[in-house]
């Protein structure tokens, strides 16, 4: 799971950064605002690739979602690439939840299989 969520907040990391630089063409919008609240943003994205795996981890992923969706007020494109990447983020922790098990399931099989050296 944790590759394809890290994977998932890399891509987002940039696309942050891509809106902050659009963001700054708004006249209404400070450059200190648009980058203090852009540059948590990606922070977050790059703690979170840490956290991924430890309880709250993917909760945390899901406010980001909600939060990169939510930033379609300012640039009216990051509703749609919120979607997105909120659909990846989906994606990422079912399928990436599904390959665990796998692993350790096989893990298990392979454990259990071996003679034990005596």
């Amino acid at each position: 799971m944790r590759t394809l969520c890290s994977s998932t907040l890399i891509g987002e990391f940039f696309v942050i950064g891509f809106a902050g630089l659009v963001a700054m063409k708004d006249p209404g919008l400070s450059m200190t605002t648009v980058w203090t609240v852009s540059g948590i943003a990606m922070f977050l994205c790059l703690v979170l690739c840490g956290l991924v795996t430890r309880p709250g981890g993917v909760a945390l992923g899901w406010a980001l979602q909600i939060a990169l969706i939510a930033s379609g007020f300012i640039v009216p494109t990051m509703y749609f690439l919120g979607a997105i990447f909120a659909a990846l983020w989906w994606a990422s922790v079912h399928y990436g939840r599904k390959v665990d098990e796998a692993k350790a399931r096989f893990a298990a099989q392979a454990s259990s299989s071996t003679p034990d050296a005596a």
